[in-house]
């Protein structure tokens, strides 16, 4: 990590740390908050709706206790316990029956003899809520034993309530009244669970299978909290049946704290972004103090590594004693990193020159060669306008390009007469035993292309791989041009050496086809003067047979 971005961070990320941890804390609490208040709404509400329970069903044992002392109706049920077979007796209390519920607004009606079994009973027919439909008879087979609580029926719930019927001091039975049970009634989130499994809810967009789910870690608990659909509820009890029957009263948290955490929200995020502005700024200017003077020496590093060259910091990049003193430090060891490179680059010049040398010193015919080809090759990079240091690698890899001819022996090098094909075969040997004397020694890398490459063809039958085009390096194709030349324009024992004209017109001949056209294009455009060929004692009184003219050109 960098150091002014660490410095930075550890500016800024307390700050932001401790930011969002108040955030948090104060979201925590309001949601607490709001849950506090759910709950005691819901309590308020569970004691509202015991006190209207409390009161209908003081209404609902009124109408019961006037129904119960129906005159005519206690005559029908005589007449049915006596006979429950006879189907006008059981017609006239279902006809009292629907008449009492009509008058009375009931929508389903019961009576039952003495030990709770069904004699005769009518029911709204028609969908929960809908008073237009009429009380029809049912048959007592379908119904249960009398009692108070909650019915079903054909997929409807009836809220039940009962009472005793007596004749002279005699039970006769019991008279059962009920109203459609309908949750979307309720105006809040209600659900009706049977043994702690939910039946019914009048939530619309949740699954009775994901409250059982939900409501099951809160068997045993009147009130509960947790978690549907990733949102979080209060439950309480509102109000029991009996037989296992609850009504849970329910209401999302998280829900009714959305308007303030969205109020807060916007708070926060006005103070936070003052806030953060003002960490910010203190971070950077901070940051900045601390690194842009380690940058400076940095830079000076980076541009050593870009360049090669460590130079020294000419200005003081800070006030500050320790990088004052880092900056003395690294222009100490700056002078002499430049004074040990001065060295080794003029060792590393002779040694390359000490390597030309040696290879013209075993033929001295062809002495200078290596130097001349260097020197053509340059002018025609520097022709082509290629960066300086392309110019220097191809100059370096121009004066080794014939090292590999060290391992060719002398006989065959030295060989009066034409060459053998056998013999010709280890001559062109010569740029791969090039590149393997050079690619062992660090810091030659980057001259293997021309040594082992020089002799490729632009047509792909040079050698010793065969390429084509620009599949060979550009080096190893400008050097290619100016060795044919140098080959052509020296003397040999079998021949004399042909003028610039007739070497010129042979490499115009042969581009593109054995020769890169640009560069052939280049090289004839080059100043006269680059062509002047210093003479020596050893290329005038050099004689050699041997065809290398084919070595060199072919």
């Amino acid at each position: 990590m960098r150091l002014q971005t660490r410095a930075f961070l550890l500016n800024f990320l307390p700050f932001a740390i401790l930011l969002t941890g108040s955030f948090w804390i104060i979201q925590s609490f309001v949601q607490s908050t709001v849950r506090n208040g759910v709950r005691n709404s819901l309590r308020t509400g569970q004691v509202a709706m015991a006190r209207m329970q409390a009161k209908s069903d003081l209404e609902s044992s009124r109408f019961l206790k006037v129904a119960g002392e129906n005159t005519a109706l206690k005559a029908g049920m005589q007449l049915l316990l006596a006979n429950p077979r006879n189907s006008d007796a059981r017609s006239t209390v279902e006809d009292q029956l629907r008449e009492l519920g009509e008058h009375m607004g009931f929508d389903f009606m019961l009576v039952s003899a003495p030990n709770g079994s069904p004699l005769a009973a009518v029911a709204r027919e028609g969908p929960p809520g809908s008073r237009n439909g009429q009380l029809i008879p049912l048959s007592p087979s379908r119904l249960d034993r009398g009692g108070s609580g909650l019915l079903f029926l054909d997929g409807r719930i009836f809220q039940i309530a009962s009472v005793p019927m007596d004749e002279d001091e005699d039970n006769i039975g019991a008279l059962s009244v009920g109203e459609f049970f309908d949750l979307s009634d309720f105006t809040n989130h209600v659900v009706l669970v049977h043994g702690g499994q939910p039946i019914g809810t009048n939530i619309p967009t949740i699954s009775l299978q994901e409250l059982g789910s939900s409501l099951g870690a809160c068997k045993g608990h009147e009130e509960c909290n947790f978690t549907l659909n990733r949102s979080n509820w209060v439950s309480l009890p509102m109000q029991s049946f009996g037989s296992g029957y609850a009504l849970l009263s329910l209401e999302n948290v998280d829900e009714a704290a959305r308007p303030i955490q969205a109020k807060l929200h916007r708070l926060f995020l006005q103070l936070a972004s003052v806030f953060v502005l003002v960490a910010l700024l203190c971070g950077i200017g901070s940051s900045n103090s601390i690194a842009k003077p380690i940058a400076a020496v940095v830079s000076h590093l980076r541009n050593a590594v870009r360049t090669g060259k460590l130079r020294e910091i000419e200005s003081r990049p800070s006030s500050i004693a320790e990088i004052q003193e880092l900056a003395q430090i690294y222009n100490q060891a700056a002078i002499s990193v430049q004074a040990a490179n001065d060295h080794l680059e003029s060792a590393y010049l002779e040694f390359v020159g000490s390597l030309a040398n040696a290879l013209d010193a075993r033929d001295q015919y062809t002495a200078g060669h290596s130097r001349r080809v260097s020197e053509l090759s340059c002018a025609v990079a520097s022709a082509l306008l290629m960066a300086t240091d392309d110019v220097e690698r191809i100059r370096i890899g121009a004066l080794l390009h014939d090292i590999g001819k060290i391992g060719v022996a002398d006989a065959v090098l030295q060989k009066p007469g034409r060459l053998t094909d056998e013999e010709f075969a280890l001559v062109k040997l010569h740029p791969v035993i090039g590149r393997r004397i050079l690619e062992g020694v660090q810091g030659f890398a980057d001259y293997l292309p021309a040594v082992e490459l020089h002799h490729e063809n632009w047509d792909g039958t040079g050698y010793p791989k065969g390429l084509s085009g620009e599949e060979t390096p550009i080096d190893a194709r400008i050097i290619h041009v100016a060795d044919a030349y140098d080959a052509m324009t020296t003397d040999r024992s079998y021949r004399r050496g042909m003028t610039h004209e007739r070497a010129i017109s042979i490499l115009i001949e042969n581009a593109g086809i054995q020769f890169d056209s640009r560069v052939v294009e280049s090289f004839v455009k080059l100043p006269s003067a680059v062509f002047v060929k210093e003479t020596s004692p050893a290329e005038v009184q050099s004689e050699k047979a041997g065809t290398m003219l084919e070595a060199e050109v072919a």
